[in-house]
């Protein structure tokens, strides 16, 4: 199997986690809270990365002072995205939800490749980006109308 095959499967694969995974964080959001949810969901994931992390003992955590610092914000920007997630999921919908946060993503992510910033090649946002985000935002309007 070619690299190009397996990272499309890599991708598929968290696509469908992060929707099963927004379905399971609404049914917490909706019956203890998002805070709890969150906390649930975090705790989870940090218990389990800790027992793969004790058995790689460590892996890389020694060249933690070669990181950016602004890349530490990561923990405190996935807790924004699992509480949008819990909270929106079961008061939009999967469908709508995930479309505006993809939509957002896109936009963003578009942004970041044309001005280079966070340590990101630059990659100029072109005709082609640009009417690709308007469909998104069509998809956004066709979604949730």
């Amino acid at each position: 199997m070619g690299s190009s095959a397996l990272l499309i499967i890599i991708a598929v694969i968290g696509g469908v986690t992060i929707a099963l995974q927004a379905q399971m964080m609404g049914l917490l959001d909706k019956t203890i809270g998002t805070l709890e949810g969150v906390f649930i969901t975090y705790a989870g994931g940090g218990l389990l990365i800790t027992l793969v992390l004790i058995i790689m003992r460590g892996g890389n955590l020694g060249a933690w002072q070669s990181v950016p610092w602004y890349a530490y914000s990561s923990g405190a920007l996935g807790l924004i995205i699992v509480g949008a997630i819990g909270y929106s999921a079961p008061r939009l919908g999967l469908v709508a939800t995930f479309t505006i946060i993809v939509s957002s993503q896109f936009v963003v992510a578009a942004l970041i490749d044309h001005f280079g910033v966070l340590g990101a090649a630059t990659r100029p946002l072109d005709l082609s980006r640009m009417l690709g985000m308007a469909l998104l935002l069509a998809g956004i309007w066709l979604t949730i109308r």
